[in-house]
């Protein structure tokens, strides 16, 4: 989103609107405060009372100051406006439709932008090589900016991954394995800093846990992320509850965000209630901060202006388009943001996975036999109910959850195209097409397993201890 009054009032959210409204009035006050020249001060009025305008088309109601809009995007507490529709909020993702959520309809209603093939081609051009297959078959499908970020690339200029983990249990799943497979391939292929942020403090607040046991989580959780291969002279890995009392730089970061956003701003956003404690109100902010290169001096030598990519699931959106709000009013770049889709419980796609249901997904912690099991058992089928039926009308690939997830999974398009072809034609069963995952995803899982017993706690130590990388600014 452009910040210049000329910005395409029509491509914005309520809430960006609001935001808009919000930040010209103050705008408008410091003008008249300052005693600016008469024709400044119109200008910055017609340019308030267009917005204003705008804010009401939209959204159906005038603007009133401190009293957001409820974001539609978020439909927070389950109130959604219709029955089909689609419930995305950073904890909770709900659809009663078979085949996922309806992510063209989330783009829109969110107001980001969808990777297209000149998008992609785009990539490709720049990298020098094919594109990542969660690129190509729409895994990673809408973007905030990335434009700006390749413009950076070509022209020499430096910017950085942030992504993170909120560490909830012990024992991550494969699901858990799609952001940070992705951002491993774009810090290989950039060539750029990584950092990633364990939310300990966040599950601490909101989950049933010790302080310690959150801090406990993200240690071990910190392993299974090292073990996705990630540079050690490349990446800093931080929890919140070690960090944020050693870095003056990330503290300032955050007291800059929290003044900037009020409470009624992030009831909006987040669907906060007055019973909620404090630390719910203020969080958003710390997972703000590590948008802003000055919340590692010790990586950028202390430079406020390196852009920052994030590579996440789409419902961690609304922290980072709050944070793409605030920004200019601290002096800061946008974060630029590359969403991916969900990845779907064994069940079916209407939920996103549980760590707390050791049926939902495959854990990292699994062995063969019970991979083998649980996809026999629980991995939702697109089959037909008899073999008969299944030769004759063929089987559903969009709600096959062994599909989906050799479409994660599965490199080989040529393989997958041939297995898509056949399962739908009837060809293939869906024991076969199980047996297809089972063979996938076990030796996957196993290699996983064995890099993780090479991270010992002195390797965890040396990812986690603040330093400077392997990079000069």
């Amino acid at each position: 989103m452009a910040d210049s009054p000329n910005c395409d009032l029509r491509s914005l959210s309520p809430l960006q609107l609001f935001e808009r409204v919000t930040e010209q009035g103050e705008k408008v006050r410091a003008l008249k405060a300052g005693k600016a020249p008469k024709d400044e001060i119109d200008a910055a009025v017609r340019m308030l009372l267009s917005l204003k305008l705008s804010y009401k088309t939209t959204t159906g109601q005038d603007y009133q100051a401190g009293l957001p809009p409820k974001d539609l995007v978020l439909i927070n507490n389950g109130t959604a406006k219709e029955e089909d529709e689609d419930l995305v909020d950073p904890w909770n993702v709900q659809t009663s439709n078979a085949k996922g959520v309806d992510y063209d309809k989330l783009i829109v209603r969110f107001g980001s932008s969808k990777i297209d093939t000149d998008l992609i081609n785009r990539i490709e051009r720049a990298i020098g090589q094919k594109p990542h297959h969660f690129l190509r078959r729409g895994i990673f499908f809408s973007h905030r900016d990335m434009d700006q970020v390749l413009d950076a690339y070509e022209n020499k200029k430096p910017f950085y991954l942030y992504t993170g983990r909120g560490p909830s249990s012990q024992a991550m799943h494969v699901g858990h394995l799609i952001p940070f497979m992705f951002t491993k391939w774009l810090q290989e292929v950039f060539d750029v800093p990584l950092v990633i942020q364990l939310t300990d403090d966040e599950k601490y607040l909101w989950k049933d846990m010790t302080v310690e046991k959150a801090y406990e989580y993200a240690r071990e959780n910190a392993k299974d992320i090292i073990a996705c291969g990630f540079d050690i002279n490349k990446t800093f890995i931080f929890s919140d509850l070690d960090y944020l009392g050693t870095s003056a730089g990330f503290y300032k970061n955050i007291v800059k965000v929290q003044k900037h956003v009020t409470f009624n701003q992030v009831k909006g956003i987040f669907g906060f209630t007055d019973s909620d404690c404090i630390g719910k109100i203020s969080f958003p902010a710390i997972q703000a901060a590590p948008s802003f290169s000055s919340s590692f001096p010790q990586i950028f030598n202390g430079k406020d202006n390196i852009q920052c990519l994030i590579p996440c699931a789409i419902d961690q959106d609304p922290y980072f388009r709050m944070t793409r709000d605030v920004a200019p009013r601290i002096g800061q770049p946008k974060p630029a943001l590359l969403h991916s889709v969900f990845f779907p419980a064994l069940q079916g796609a209407q939920t996103k996975m549980s760590a707390s249901d050791p049926n939902s997904s495959i854990f990292l912690t699994d062995t063969p036999k019970q991979i083998k099991t649980k996809i026999n058992k629980h991995a939702f089928s697109g089959g037909r109910d008899t073999i008969e039926e299944h030769r004759k009308y063929g089987g559903n690939c969009d709600v096959d959850v062994s599909f989906m997830y050799l479409t994660f999974f599965l490199e080989d398009d040529d393989r997958l195209e041939q297995l898509k072809q056949a399962y739908t034609s009837g060809e293939l069963l869906t024991g076969e097409l199980k047996k297809v995952l089972i063979e996938t995803m076990q030796p996957l899982v196993a290699a996983h397993q064995e890099r993780r017993k090479q991270v010992t706690d002195e390797i965890v130590k040396q990812f986690m201890t603040p330093r400077k990388l392997a990079f000069e600014f």
